[in-house]
């Protein structure tokens, strides 16, 4: 066995041992209620975050589950009729709750008459039930349509994705068009919290001027970096069960869902390469019936406004990066096929289809001579080389997060100060997508 096989087999072994102990998320698929018929309770918690802070919150909760922030993501199919019902178990002040599903055509019944739709009454009882036809794939959100100023704020919202008709799960499309082909999925509800509103709550005040908003934490999936990088469903976040962290390989294709759940607008920035944006609130970006993606937008910053969703889709390809991410190639020595690197059309696309290496690349050097070891502070990502899926010698108690020796890109706000929690970096609207080696399993991918 030469060094480069030996080297993978290691890599291979200590990856299944990490994953097992949760070091690092496995998932790649949105985690998520299925169904037609959904029941919803409106309930009081606590929502963690990254610094030590506990705030008191509301959401909505399945059955006799516990509240959660968000709320549970709704997975439909699309033509089916949906129905989700509502109760409310908040503090009788609290008054009524409701909620609204933009995007869709809904029949409300039960409970009380309100401003924009039926509401439930703080009586633990009395129940509301909406019903939809789930009419157009794509990502839609939910959320409280009874004084929202407040009670989106309080976290009751949450997220809907409707699959397309002839939905495949060996061959994914976000929509019914092959233009929206994808590998991976990931979802990226944006949301933010101004504590001094939840802390009145708490206090038993509930007439609170939201006029006065200034929030100082700021959510991706419920979570706060670096707990947005957790895989889903941890003990210690019972109310906040959804992970943040995408993973993908080389040249695959990952759907990015991103809803804008709070208040504000959110550029939502994402570090490897640029994104095509391909629909906006549910609906593809396309010139004519049929046509595809037509219009879609490549941009480097998802602008999502509050209530509005975007897909988009992403694929890393280190493209024209000027040496070769492999290495020397041996690690991969079907790399291009054998090609020489002078050929000037080494592959139809110029993309090894194996490694996904752009040819032109292969076989350059690194650009620059890395310093001493004992020169840099390293990062628990650091796998110990620049190289894609070389993992090398690192001081002791360095690293560890990177088994595979994948290739980290921070995804977060580009408003600098929502990356923090209560004003401390790093933290906030912020997470990573993680381009892992060719071959290695990623759960949720076919």
């Amino acid at each position: 066995m030469d060094k480069a096989v030996a080297k993978r087999v290691v890599i291979g072994s200590v990856f299944v041992l990490l994953l097992l102990a949760g070091v690092l998320p496995a998932q790649a698929a949105i985690s998520g209620e299925t169904g037609t018929q959904f029941n919803l309770v409106a309930r009081e918690g606590f929502v963690s975050a990254p610094d030590g802070g506990s705030i008191y919150s509301w959401g909505y909760a399945l059955d006799n589950g516990l509240m959660q922030y968000p709320g549970p993501t709704l997975i439909v199919k699309q033509g089916d009729t949906i129905t989700v019902t509502l109760k409310n178990e908040l503090p009788q002040p609290a008054g009524n709750v409701s909620i609204v599903f933009p995007g869709h055509l809904v029949t409300a019944s039960g409970g009380a008459a309100g401003a924009m739709t039926r509401e439930a009454p703080p009586d633990k009882v009395t129940a509301v039930t909406y019903t939809f036809t789930a009419t157009n794939a794509g990502t839609y959100t939910y959320y409280s349509g009874t004084r929202p100023d407040l009670q989106v704020e309080m976290g009751l919202v949450g997220a809907i994705i409707v699959r397309p008709t002839g939905f495949d799960h060996m061959n994914p499309r976000a929509y019914g068009h092959d233009g929206t082909q994808y590998r991976y999925e990931h979802l990226f509800l944006l949301t933010e919290m101004d504590p001094r509103i939840h802390q009145a709550v708490a206090s038993g005040v509930y007439n609170v001027d939201t006029a006065d908003f200034f929030p100082v934490y700021w959510f991706i999936n419920g979570r706060c970096a670096p707990d947005t990088m957790l895989p889903d469903q941890v003990p210690w976040l019972p109310n906040q069960p959804y992970g943040a962290m995408a993973r993908t390989l080389p040249g695959e294709k990952v759907l990015m869902r991103v809803i804008g759940g709070g208040r504000d607008l959110h550029p939502f920035h994402h570090h490897g390469n640029n994104s095509l944006i391909i629909a906006r609130d549910g609906r593809l970006l396309e010139s004519a019936p049929n046509a595809g993606p037509d219009l879609a937008v490549s941009d480097f910053t998802i602008s999502i406004a509050p209530g509005g969703t975007v897909d988009a889709l992403f694929s890393w390809t280190g493209e024209k990066l000027g040496w070769d991410v492999y290495g020397t190639g041996l690690e991969y020595e079907h790399s291009c096929n054998g090609i020489s690197v002078n050929d000037p059309n080494p592959a139809s696309d110029g993309f090894d289809p194996v490694t996904k290496e752009y040819c032109p690349d292969h076989g350059k050097p690194f650009p620059v001579i890395l310093p001493e070891q004992q020169e840099v502070t390293f990062g628990g990502q650091f796998s110990g080389s620049p190289f894609l899926g070389v993992v090398d010698a690192l001081p002791p108690g360095q690293g560890g997060l990177n088994p595979n020796g994948g290739y980290f890109f921070m995804w977060h706000s580009h408003n600098e100060k929502e990356m923090t929690n209560n004003d401390i970096f790093p933290g906030g609207m912020m997470t990573h997508v993680v381009i892992e080696p060719p071959g290695t399993p990623i759960d949720g991918g076919h």
